[in-house]
């Protein structure tokens, strides 16, 4: 059972109570006194087949008649009633084996499903929302579907019934491991929404065990016992014994002796790379998977862990992003979202629409607020905080810092999937500019983003972060019409209105992109200089070479998840100094996601980690009073690194490097990492530098595909300059000549 609140010392009325009941099958005895309570979040049941586990679901939404006992819902004894009626109380059913109508297409199904409500919490395009997959495959017949798409189809139809009880038969039974997962995480977010409770009938020990905080097991038509999820999925002689899973008591113990000649038994694994230039080269797959060292048996082949262990290691966290991403071309259209809180801002909102309508413009307005008050926005805010993880329940709270912050992660959600978007324009205070500005962030560059603020004259880098978002000041407070508000609202309307009418069609973008030179990103500080300018005179006749300032690198990355870049080229990484030591130009936890994300060919090195960045030098804090400084101009203060911080930027760049799944090079220049780090220079310190490099060769896992390297020079040297040139050539493919 779902972790229950403190007692606040009055009774609590469970939304489903089970009691003495008993169910035959002619003489068969199937339910034999069960006895069930779950007040809230979620249950799991589990059993051997045959234990009567389908007969109990079959029992509470009334397809199956009690000989006796009580069944209640929300209070309401329900044992009498018809199916029908059971479901009109709020019970959901997710049958086992799907039982989608092959003959209807998936939008009829949730059409049907769904009726006339007006005030429902779960729509149609929540469950679109929700499972982008059935989006897709709208139009199809439910015959036409997978077992995945089939299971989800079936969950969601059984949530279009707002139900306060869902029951769930086998919901994982001959899915794929991917779609379990997912439906796995499905119900742990229902359960933390706290909207309805969930009782799941599974045979998945993982799973059941993963969405509960207990656990009831069947055996025999009885609940045998109630207990703690995480002791069931430690027990493996109960998970046997009650069960039928876990090691079998006779087979025998592996000795050491058996083991190493199991190992030596193994055969190499190899995949099929083929190169660039079409050969084909065998690489082996050990270093990289985990053998099984131990002699095969039934049950201690960890093939499971194998997996998930491989897939956490390959796939970055939000894989789903990269499943269901847009690309460019499909982004770009002719429609503009004004987004906002409609609730406080409506007037003004509304104003902006009018005027881009005016201009000939589609438009189609986005209600951010979270007061939970209606507004007449096209799309609701209830439809928007639905793409929270947590749902919608996480945005309408009574705090208001923390409901402003989960809309603006359901709103930066939400935008991800959109297609077709012309340009985005909001107008608001600090609260207003967080919520649209998040959204904003993640559309990809060259998609018109204005922001009409308050804020919009003081820091807005913490708005803006890497986007090309432009920030328009309101002068005056966006708080109703008046000549000034009217007046720049307008303005703002026909700036919108004139970046969208150049905005190129997705046939125009993609002939463009066709015909333009690769583009590569390049990360390059004062101090990297002569390496970036020599790199780039190399590279500028095949390559568009777009250099950043290595100040938080978010610039680049955000061109990367754009799929803008071809290739990164991110020589200097001075921000994770400033990350992790405290400088004023420091970098995101988020720091090389791009390039994880997306997989393309990424050559980097270390540059300029040997200093972290302050202001003017009485703004560095106290605490590095002793440390060895130079002061680049007024302004800037340069702080040589130590050893200990070397050796943790070394760890934390290798982490992020084995996270990578595509081609690596990681160059480190044993003659210095800057200008100030060479022989005769103030901040030259080899022990420091080794320190660096022998954390990060420690840290990475080195593969055919991803690489460290030492080269004996500076790194603004010509022999550096070679060596990251030829990392480059080596990992990027080979570009077709035009004439």
């Amino acid at each position: 059972m779902a972790e229950r609140p403190a007692s606040s010392g009055k009774p609590t009325r469970a939304i489903l109570r089970i009691e003495d009941l008993q169910v035959f099958y002619g003489e068969s005895h199937a339910l034999q006194g069960v006895s069930l309570t779950l007040e809230s979040g979620v249950l799991s049941v589990v059993g051997r087949n045959g234990m009567g586990k389908s007969t109990l679901c079959n029992t509470i939404v009334g397809l199956k008649r009690a000989k006796s006992g009580s069944i209640r819902v929300d209070g309401r004894e329900i044992t009498s009633l018809e199916p029908h009626e059971i479901h009109r109380l709020g019970v959901g059913y997710v049958p086992q084996g799907r039982r989608v109508w092959p003959s209807l297409t998936v939008d009829e199904h949730l059409r049907l499903a769904a009726g006339n409500r007006r005030d429902a919490s779960w729509t149609v395009e929540r469950v679109y929302q929700t499972f982008p997959r059935l989006a897709e495959r709208r139009g199809n017949g439910g015959s036409q579907l997978s077992g995945g798409e089939q299971q989800m189809l079936a969950i969601s139809r059984a949530l279009l019934s707002d139900p306060k009880l869902l029951v769930m038969d086998e919901p994982t039974e001959g899915l794929a491991p991917v779609i379990v997962d997912q439906v796995e995480r499905m119900l742990v977010d229902l359960a933390a929404e706290g909207e309805m409770a969930v009782l799941v009938i599974e045979q998945n020990i993982g799973v059941a065990t993963a969405v509960s905080n207990q656990v009831a097991i069947m055996v025999n038509g009885r609940i045998n016992r109630l207990m703690d999820a995480k002791a069931l999925a430690a027990d493996r002689e109960l998970q046997q014994r009650l069960l039928g899973v876990g090691r079998h008591a006779e087979e025998a113990q592996v000795t050491p002796a058996e083991a190493a000649q199991a190992k030596e038994q193994l055969a190499d694994v190899y995949r099929i790379d083929r190169t660039a230039n079409g050969s084909t080269e065998a690489v082996s797959q050990i270093g990289v998977y985990r053998p099984v060292t131990e002699l095969p048996n039934r049950w201690n082949v960890p093939v499971t862990e194998l997996r998930q262990a491989a897939v956490d290691k390959a796939a970055p966290q939000d894989d789903l992003k990269k499943v269901f991403a847009i690309p460019f071309a499909e982004r770009i259209g002719r429609t503009v979202l004004v987004a906002g809180t409609f609730d406080t801002k409506g007037k003004e909102l509304r104003f902006v629409a009018d005027r881009l309508k005016s201009l000939g413009l589609p438009v189609r307005t986005v209600d951010l607020s979270t007061s939970g008050k209606p507004t007449s926005a096209d799309v609701p805010a209830m439809q928007v905080a639905g793409m929270h993880p947590r749902g919608s329940s996480a945005v309408f709270t009574n705090d208001r810092g923390g409901s402003v912050s989960a809309m603006a992660e359901a709103f930066a959600r939400w935008i991800e999937r959109e297609p077709g978007i012309g340009g985005v324009i909001s107008a608001g205070g600090s609260g207003g500019t967080t919520l649209a500005t998040a959204g904003m962030r993640v559309l990809p560059v060259g998609i018109p983003k204005l922001m009409v603020s308050t804020v919009a004259a003081g820091d807005v880098a913490k708005y803006v972060g890497g986007a090309d978002i432009m920030m328009f000041h309101s002068v005056a407070d966006v708080q109703g019409l008046n000549s000034i508000t009217e007046q720049v609202l307008s303005n703002a309307a026909h700036a919108m209105a004139g970046m969208v009418a150049q905005l190129p069609n997705a046939e125009a973008w993609e002939a463009k992109r066709k015909l333009a030179r690769p583009a590569v990103g390049i990360t390059m500080f004062g101090v990297t200089t002569p390496l970036v300018q020599a790199v780039t005179k190399r590279l500028e006749a095949d390559y568009d070479c777009l250099v950043f300032h290595a100040t938080g690198g978010r610039a680049m990355e955000n061109l990367g998840d754009s799929r803008l870049l071809s290739a990164f080229l991110d020589l200097t990484t001075t921000e994770v100094a400033d990350m992790i030591v405290g400088g004023v130009f420091p970098a995101t936890e988020d720091r090389f996601g791009a390039a994880i994300r997306t997989g393309l060919p990424y050559v980097g090195s270390a540059g300029a980690l040997d200093m972290v960045n302050f202001g003017p030098r009485d703004s560095v804090p106290e605490k590095f009073s002793s440390r060895k400084f130079v002061i680049h101009n007024p302004n800037v203060t340069l702080m040589r690194t130590t050893r200990d911080e070397n050796r943790a930027f070394g760890e934390w760049i290798g982490a992020r490097l084995n996270a990578m799944n595509g081609p690596v090079r990681f160059l480190l220049p044993e003659g210095g990492v800057s200008m100030l780090d060479a022989p005769g220079q103030p901040f030259h310190d080899p022990e420091a530098d080794n320190a660096l490099f022998e954390a990060i060769e420690k840290t990475v896992r080195q593969t055919p595909l991803r690489h460290v390297e030492r080269v004996r020079s500076n790194i603004n040297d010509t022999p550096f300059v070679d060596a990251a040139v030829a990392a480059f050539h080596a990992i990027t493919p080979k570009l077709q000549r035009r004439a």
